[in-house]
């Protein structure tokens, strides 16, 4: 992505310490503090630490009695794993027959104790029931008669079973810089809108050539996710705080949280490829047969470049906003987890959220975590190594 030379930016651009009320106690005149939900707090150790690595780990399903299922799509396998004894045994085979699959990439919950597993490397949406074993599947790219197409890669699931996800960008750009969160019924092939986000910003590069569009790294980008009812939660990169959508079309707007601009310096710049590498993307290619077929492939993963990035190459911000535009996970007491920006190589926290969007606990952890599920009073975290290499973990739910 190199720095356009006549640009047209496309886009726009608070950890302030609230005084703690004091509330006079009646009889014996003492004093109780009102806790301050800006006052973060560590999560600590974790619970369980699982001793072997994976390739990567995007979601994590606890299933009854508290093995939890995960899928590797580096290491090309579906996992169910016991946390407390350290073993992992693989689900299904690679391969292209039933109970097999090519990429799996993420397991999502479904009514009923089952999991939807999505499995890039098939284009495929499988339906996994309660003793693991294999059902009906769903393609993930659905292409519609304007030349479109929706994929339904899900960014979160609700317990009906629907699916969201972001729909496709596209040229031009929508002029407030906003997407589109789709929400898709795969059994009755319905999609309509669920809200709607803040996107990276972008420069415009106009040329003889074409256009050509960039994204400005660590520009404003607000993330989303979703509650086991269908609620959809916005959280507001530019005036920081979360909307919730209800699935009536309602929306609650929670209260605008200060906080401290972190300005990006060469360490912040640094985080920020280091992040791309370890949360590889995914791409997608689209082929069209001889005879008119059009297909669909999906991966995970491949080169990005053993070399560091020259920085100047692109454009960037003066600070970071205050949010990271990772997956916003709702857990059991329906609280969503913002994860937020820090000063580069000084850890992990993350902001929780009520359903009127109060800012009710503020949490850190050491080191470079991301949430990836939620058991009935536990979360579930991937810690990353120096390596990149992934690690699951286990923590209690403040």
């Amino acid at each position: 992505m190199p720095r356009p030379g006549r640009c047209r930016p496309v886009g726009w651009p608070m950890f302030v310490p609230l005084l703690l009320l004091h509330v006079q106690a009646c009889a014996d005149g003492g004093t109780d503090d009102a806790p301050d939900p800006r006052r973060p707090l560590s999560l600590g150790a974790p619970e369980a630490v699982f001793p072997k690595d994976f390739g990567y780990v995007h979601t994590v399903r606890e299933l009854p009695g508290g093995d939890v299922l995960t899928a590797d799509p580096l290491g090309k396998a579906l996992y169910r794993v016991d946390m407390e004894t350290g073993v992992r045994a693989v689900v299904g085979t690679l391969g292209e027959g039933p109970e097999e699959y090519q990429q799996p990439d993420a397991v999502w919950p479904l009514p009923g104790d089952s999991i939807l597993l999505v499995d890039l490397g098939r284009g495929q949406l499988v339906r996994v029931g309660p003793e693991l074993e294999f059902g009906i599947a769903h393609t993930i790219a659905t292409f519609q008669e304007d030349g479109g197409v929706v994929m339904a890669i899900p960014a979160g699931i609700d317990l009906a079973g629907n699916v969201y996800t972001a729909a496709m960008g596209g040229f031009p750009p929508d002029p407030d810089g906003r997407g589109a969160i789709l929400r898709i019924g795969l059994a009755e092939g319905s999609v309509d809108t669920a809200g709607s986000f803040k996107r990276m910003d972008v420069v415009v590069e106009e040329s003889e050539n074409g256009v050509s569009i960039s994204p400005i790294p660590l520009s404003p980008q607000d993330a989303w996710g979703v509650a086991d009812d269908g609620s959809v939660v916005v959280a507001r990169s530019v005036g920081y705080g979360v909307d919730w959508y209800a699935p009536d079309g309602s929306v609650t707007r929670g209260d605008t949280i200060l906080h401290e601009p972190v300005p990006i310096a060469t360490a912040e710049k640094a985080e920020y490829f280091r992040d791309r590498r370890r949360h590889a993307g995914i791409g997608m290619g689209i082929s069209r047969s001889s005879d008119g077929l059009t297909t669909a492939t999906f991966w995970r993963g491949g080169s990005s470049g053993s070399e560091e990035p020259d920085y100047d190459n692109y454009s960037w911000p003066n600070v970071k906003p205050a949010l990271h535009p990772a997956t916003v996970r709702v857990d059991p007491s329906g609280r969503a987890w913002v994860k937020r920006h820090l000063p580069a190589n000084t850890g992990t926290a993350y902001d929780l959220f009520d359903r009127q969007g109060r800012l009710v606990r503020a949490v850190t952890l050491e080191g470079d975590r991301r949430v990836a599920g939620f058991g009935p009073g536990s979360v579930y975290m991937v810690a990353f190594d120096e390596f990149d290499l992934a690690y699951l973990e286990r923590y209690g739910l403040p």
